[in-house]
């Protein structure tokens, strides 16, 4: 589970535990609240376990899954880090779109290309990445964002048909205005009200049982889909 110490990440988390998964909770800069979410985990009863690279590091990731191997093939992975430096195209720098985008995209490799090999020789997967509303409408001065996140979409849906006489699905999830730290630092109630139909934000335990269900056994006839949850936004 990458980026797991997010509002998002962290619930996903805890879904995955609770449904009797060992959680490997990965961070980068956030290794104290990622230690944290494992110790709330194993209080709980679940197993769990912390770990730290940087996903835009292609060596370092790559080192660090080779460890994590040693002990078996990690059966499902959930792309959930990203970033987004919002900014106007006509003024974004170079470095706002090229983060974002090695963050997201870049980082979906880095972290997913080394677990394909061990999931076909066990034949059973689950690539599951998140996306954004953003991804899939576009939005006002995230066109860097948006482009990571659609270059997921599209990533997913030819990795979905590479794999899929192997047992191994891929999908990916693309959350609208999700209550959590990220959310209110943009959204007001009245914005929120104003821009989905539902008339609230969603909470990140729909996001995570949505992920949990993809990760089930019962999920295995659905892949190469951009599953939107999102309160009817169109």
């Amino acid at each position: 589970m990458t980026g797991g110490s997010g509002d998002i990440g962290s619930a996903i988390c805890r879904q995955l535990a609770a449904d009797g998964l060992h959680v490997i909770v990965h961070a980068n800069r956030h290794l104290a609240r990622a230690n944290e979410i494992v110790a709330e985990i194993k209080s709980l009863g679940g197993s769990a376990e912390s770990v730290q690279f940087n996903i835009v590091d292609a060596e370092a990731t790559e080192q660090a899954l080779q460890q994590l191997l040693e002990v078996g093939a990690i059966q499902i992975v959930v792309n959930n880090a990203g970033i987004h430096d919002d900014a106007a195209m006509v003024g974004m720098s170079q470095k706002q779109w090229q983060q974002v985008i090695d963050l997201s995209l870049n980082g979906f490799f880095n972290v997913t290309q080394p677990l394909l090999m061990p999931m076909m020789r066990t034949r059973w997967g689950r690539v599951i990445s998140l996306s954004s509303v953003a991804g899939v409408m576009g939005n006002r001065g995230q066109a860097n964002y948006a482009a990571a996140k659609s270059g997921l979409h599209g990533a997913s849906r030819s990795l979905a048909v590479e794999m899929a006489s192997r047992g191994v699905t891929v999908n990916v999830v693309a959350p609208g205005i999700i209550q959590g730290s990220m959310s209110e630092a943009s959204f007001d109630d009245e914005r929120i009200k104003q821009r989905v139909p539902m008339k609230r934000a969603g909470q990140p335990e729909e996001v995570a049982s949505l992920v949990g269900f993809l990760a089930s056994d019962e999920a295995g006839y659905i892949s190469a889909q951009v599953i939107s949850i999102n309160g009817a936004m169109c």
